[in-house]
């Protein structure tokens, strides 16, 4: 139990949902007879999942404050519709047309930012109420009718890295690149991380050997899948969208765990009032919070209508019950204040292998939806039970472990 606490890096109730998405996969792919783990699949599901999992990050931001947005598939919908009839009717450059986008999504960030900061009215009724006329502005303006995407959209909704030099490894080379890239990054932060807590008198440092035993582990899992995006049919690799979405990932790991807003983010969710004595601005935390899902918004919906090719009255339909589920399936609290970017796209990857290995099983889409809102269900009520309990996860059941009940 020691030795996989060390190798893990500390508390093993972190990585439930972790062991969770390895047996979903692992599942899916013995009842689909191999079909879950190839490199069309993984290729697909990254892409058409790469939307939902960038409205999860702002939604994990808005949920940590206290909060809900209930408008961002509606925002979705609306600011690709917008975009393509700015292609199609006004000739606008592409480009120009996904800035106009980008811009719409700021505008609705801070119609919502306003009412829920200025006016304090809560973000479930403010947003429900952009839900609705976001919904109906969609449908009012395409004439319910689809509108073709640029076409240079395709490259950021469906593209892949592109191939380049002598494939000696039988792989795609950018995709190669780009998992060394990771496994590099990993093992640096890992020897960095061990470095700092040396340094820090009175504090626990892992030993090396387990160190280097987490380094060969993820970096035999990063090498994996670098080789099964990276080895499908001539002319894929890894997808444009999933290259989006690292590099977001990284951007908002490092907003919410190293800036100044996002420790004000989790200041404001753990106790609004406490924040505010302490001198942060909760009115600007509430505003900018919003603005930036409804932009996270605006660029989900470009991604999906280049994927789609094409704008349609019902995009963005349910988007963001996916999100919210994805965050808390991430383990982040319902009370706000607690919550991670990480988990938050495990608990993403969650319900899209669900979604994935549940259609290679041929389940329609109408038990598939029992199924996600079962599985959303039990998430959430373990971790309130566990928090009001004091008890350790599924994972300290399995390896024994009564130790760090403190949550709560």
């Amino acid at each position: 139990m020691k030795t996989i606490k060390q190798v893990l890096g500390g508390d093993l109730r972190q990585y439930t949902m972790v062991l969770a998405l390895a047996v979903l996969i692992i599942v899916f792919n013995v009842i689909s007879g191999g079909r879950m783990l190839t490199p069309s699949n993984f290729q697909n599901l990254l892409s058409g999942n790469a939307y939902v999992l960038i409205l999860a990050l702002g939604m994990l931001m808005v949920i940590v404050i206290g909060q809900i947005d209930l408008s961002v598939g509606s925002v979705a919908g609306f600011s690709g519709m917008v975009m393509a009839l700015a292609a199609r009717d006004y000739n606008l450059p592409w480009w120009l047309a996904v800035l106009l986008a980008l811009a719409i999504g700021a505008v609705v960030g801070a119609w919502n930012g306003f009412f829920v900061a200025k006016l304090g009215i809560p973000g479930f009724i403010t947003t429900l109420g952009s839900w609705m006329m976001f919904r109906g502005l969609v449908i009012w303006i395409s004439q319910s009718i689809s509108v073709p995407a640029p076409e240079e959209l395709r490259f950021f909704g469906a593209g892949y890295l592109p191939e380049w030099g002598p494939t000696f490894t039988g792989m795609n080379n950018s995709t190669l690149v780009l998992g060394l890239i990771g496994i590099v990054c990993f093992a640096y932060f890992q020897l960095k991380n061990h470095k700092r807590q040396g340094e820090i008198a009175g504090g626990v440092q892992d030993p090396m050997w387990a160190v280097v035993t987490r380094i060969v582990l993820v970096s035999a899992l990063i090498g994996y899948f670098t080789w099964l995006y990276g080895s499908g049919r001539a002319g894929t690799s890894f997808p444009i969208p999933g290259l989006i979405l690292l590099i977001l990932i990284i951007i908002y790991h490092t907003l919410t765990q190293r800036t100044t807003f996002g420790r004000h983010v989790y200041a404001v969710g753990g106790n609004k009032n406490a924040a505010a004595l302490s001198g942060v601005n909760v009115s600007r935390t509430y505003f900018l919070t919003f603005m930036n899902m409804s932009m996270l918004a605006a660029v989900a919906g470009i991604l999906f209508v280049g994927r789609a090719t094409a704008a349609g009255p019902a995009d963005g339909t349910s988007w963001e019950m996916d999100a919210i589920a994805s965050v808390f399936i991430g383990g982040a609290a319902v009370s706000g204040g607690v919550g991670t970017i990480i988990a938050t796209m495990v608990g993403g990857l969650v319900m899209a292998v669900l979604n994935n290995g549940l259609m290679l099983m041929g389940v329609g889409s109408d038990k598939t939806q029992v199924i996600k809102g079962l599985v959303l269900l039990a998430a959430v009520a373990f971790d309130v039970y566990n928090k009001s309990a004091g008890r350790p996860s599924i994972i300290g059941r399995l390896f024994g472990s009564g130790e760090e009940k403190k949550e709560g």
